[in-house]
């Protein structure tokens, strides 16, 4: 025999090979010696063999050689007188064989049907692997073979998260914790491959539990997102990308208003510098006069570096920055920057801002942004209606919505014309404008914006006329 057959090849020949030498053995023994026990029992160890290489078929077929044999050894060396020992013992030997290669053949038809769901499992996509009590892998498919580079016979055997090393997205005993409890459980975890690479995958627990309802194995399946996420993150870096630009482009409709803002508290710092100059430059200087001029000044700076520091965080370009928010208070800082606005195109606002409600998880400057957008529409849509009807109101209020619970609701209504019927269902597509110097952008971010924090936001007509807004974020920030 080659020196290079596989240890596998070994075996297919050995063990036949053996099974041929004990059952010629046992005959020997049977027919050449006078012993009187029933030898041909011995034939069952011959059964037992063939289950290592042979099928159903042939397990019944060398059963069926044995009793030959049996019955070939007992005519040679005894007559068929009735009622001997010999042909009890030769009827005890043949009901051995018989009944073992039945329970032989019936376990082997139980491998193959197992053999064939194990095979099933190979043909799936998702990588698939059972875990005993301990970690310990016990199956791993031809899938996470591909996908994580170990084969089957690296993995059985090794602790599965340590193999894997596996990042859950939550703490582990806490995972075990439901699991044990559900009977299954379900989330995002990332694994390291054997080539350093990390998959991301969707995977999906099911404990299997012994006869006395303990944990005795756990089925584990593997769906790879990693492709899924990285476009996902090109998505939102885009998003972000166009979320920037359209702040750019908001800031360039208030750049009347942020002059003014910037402008107006820069000179009354220089009024109040050359009043404090003059009340210096007296014979006899009046010192509290020039300190009331000198706290103005710092007073109208720190207003000025207020209204840069807003305006810096909507034109940043940064990364989103989640924290838990006060709605109405970035909705407070929403109409300082659109003041100007309200007063030039002679627009009365009324605002409900209370304080005390539920902070929200979100960025500061994409809810703003959204805000900024929904109050500048208000406006623009006043500008053909009388201005003694020219009105619009802004309201934060808690309250319930029925695919996101408890939730903080900011309202934005306008007394203009409304919008048209046939607009309402395309008002937040992409690029859908009704106005001639509009790029359509502006609504379509801010739901993107608005969905991406696990709210909803949605438009219609108020009955007395006029548009309504309605953004809804949950509470904490609990996603739909």
């Amino acid at each position: 025999m080659s020196p290079y057959v596989s240890a596998p090849a070994r075996t297919k020949i050995v063990v036949p090979v053996l099974t041929a030498i004990v059952a010629v053995a046992i005959f020997v023994v049977d027919t050449l010696t006078p012993l009187d026990i029933a030898v041909a029992v011995l034939y069952v160890a011959v059964v037992l063999l063939a289950v290592d290489f042979a099928g159903y078929t042939g397990i019944l077929a060398i059963a069926a050689g044995c009793a030959a044999l049996t019955i070939a050894s007992f005519l040679l060396t005894h007559d068929l007188t009735p009622g001997t020992g010999a042909m009890l013992r030769c009827f005890v030997s043949l009901a051995a064989i018989g009944i073992t290669a039945l329970l032989a053949a019936r376990n082997q038809l139980a491998v193959a049907a197992l053999r064939e769901q194990a095979d099933l499992l190979d043909l799936t996509h998702d990588t698939v692997f059972v875990r005993d009590r301990d970690d310990v892998i016990k199956y791993w498919n031809s899938a996470a073979e591909n996908l994580y580079g170990w084969s089957s016979d690296e993995a059985v055997g090794q602790p599965a998260a340590m193999l894997l090393k596996k990042k859950f997205p939550a703490p582990y005993p806490a995972i075990l914790e439901e699991l044990e409890r559900e009977g299954r459980w379900e989330g995002e975890i990332v694994h390291t491959c054997r080539d350093g690479r990390q998959a991301t995958v969707n995977s999906r627990w099911a404990l299997q539990r012994d006869s006395h309802g303990r944990p005795a194995a756990v089925l584990e399946t593997n769906t790879d997102i990693t492709a899924q996420r990285a476009v996902e993150d090109r998505l939102d870096r885009t998003r972000s990308e166009l979320a920037h630009l359209s702040r750019i482009a908001t800031m360039g409709e208030l750049t009347a208003s942020i002059a003014h803002e910037v402008n107006q508290p820069l000179a009354a710092i220089v009024a109040n510098g050359e009043a404090g100059l003059r009340w210096l430059g007296r014979d006899t200087p009046d010192l509290g006069e020039t300190k009331k001029s000198i706290e103005a000044m710092l007073r109208n700076a720190h207003r000025a570096s207020d209204v840069v520091r807003r305006l810096r965080g909507l034109s940043a370009k940064s990364t989103p920055a989640h924290a838990l928010l006060d709605v109405a208070a970035v909705a407070e800082e929403t109409v300082q920057l659109v003041e100007r606005e309200l007063r030039v195109q002679g627009v009365r606002l009324s605002a409900d801002l209370p304080a005390g409600l539920p902070p929200v998880d979100g960025d500061r400057v994409q809810i703003q942004q959204v805000l900024l957008n929904l109050m500048l529409n208000a406006i623009q849509a006043l500008g053909a209606v009388p201005p003694e009807r020219r009105t619009i109101s802004v309201r934060v209020q808690r309250g319930a919505n029925e695919s996101l619970g408890d939730a903080i609701v900011v309202t934005v209504e306008d007394t203009g014309a409304g919008i048209a019927e046939a607009d309402l269902a395309h008002l937040f597509d992409a690029f859908f404008t009704t106005r001639s110097d509009g790029m359509g952008m502006g609504l379509s971010i801010s739901r993107s914006i608005v969905e991406a924090h696990g709210g909803r936001i949605e438009a219609s007509n108020r009955p007395e006329g006029g548009a309504s807004f309605r953004v809804c974020l949950p509470v904490g920030g609990r996603a739909a």
